[in-house]
């Protein structure tokens, strides 16, 4: 398959999986195997990966346009601004731990069964967590709590490749009361700064060292461009979805899916 053709496939995969709570790492993996892409091809490469994630980022920037807009011009409230210090704190717990991590000298697995079992056992999380909250009232205010209890599980996501980021902050939320619409927004938007902040940490670390391979900019600029149309579509089709459904459906999903990474990978 021509590069260009893969970069477009792999920017759908991306825009589709960042941020619904699906494993991205997971869906890519399948996709890199599939498509049989060579360890030294460029659409393996951290950059392209930074650019199709950022497009996926850039989507929800844009979805959420008028919460931007808010914050910009309502700071001096004390409602708007609590919610973004809320925000702030979260992502400053995943930085800062995840930095510590990192010189404590965490590796993350470069095997596939790792990503597979937590994608896994992500799913039976999400059933067993929507059965529990089963006719239980849930809350639409972001406590302390919950802010930082959405924090550490997005610090989870980081050392367990497969769990989902928007997956292990929206069972953080979930779990501790907060509804739905609310967990997954707060999900979404701490996601901006967070994978900005990596692709930004990923970006000067390849900036370091002479590329292994040239940068094929048509590949990038497909694959970033179809991200972010895709990433626009599917978080637009999730914040309607649970309106009126639970995640029960993304977690049995996800089983199949841990499921078939295990199989691929024996």
């Amino acid at each position: 398959m021509q590069d260009w053709l893969a970069a477009i496939l792999l920017g759908v995969i991306e825009g589709i999986t960042e941020f619904l709570p699906i494993s991205s790492t997971g869906h890519l993996l399948l996709a890199e195997h599939w498509l049989k892409l060579p360890a030294d091809s460029f659409l393996r490469s951290d950059i392209f990966n930074v650019g199709i994630q950022s497009g996926a980022v850039l989507a929800v920037i844009a979805v959420f346009s008028h919460r931007v807009k808010e914050f910009a011009t309502r700071f001096a409230e004390p409602g708007t601004r609590e919610y973004l210090l809320k925000l702030g704190a979260a992502f400053l717990l995943t930085a800062v731990g995840g930095l510590l991590l990192k010189k404590a000298g965490l590796k993350l697995p470069k095997d596939v069964a790792p990503v597979a079992w937590a994608t896994l056992i992500g799913g039976v999380l999400f059933i067993g967590l929507e059965r529990w909250l089963r006719d239980k009232p849930a809350a639409m205010e972001i406590t302390w709590t919950i802010a930082l209890a959405i924090g550490v599980g997005q610090l989870l996501a980081a050392v367990f490749p497969g769990a989902s980021r928007s997956g292990t902050t929206i069972l953080a939320a979930m779990a501790l009361g907060l509804g739905r619409p609310a967990a997954t927004e707060f999900s979404f938007l701490l996601g901006v700064p967070t994978l900005l902040a990596a692709g930004a940490y990923e970006t000067m670390k390849a900036m370091k060292v002479s590329p292994a391979v040239p940068v094929d900019w048509l590949a990038l600029g497909l694959g970033t461009l179809v991200s972010a149309i895709t990433a626009f579509l599917a978080v637009h089709w999730l914040l309607r979805f649970i309106q009126t459904h639970t995640f029960v459906v993304f977690g049995w999903y996800r089983v199949a899916l841990g499921g078939a990474i295990l199989i691929w990978g024996r």
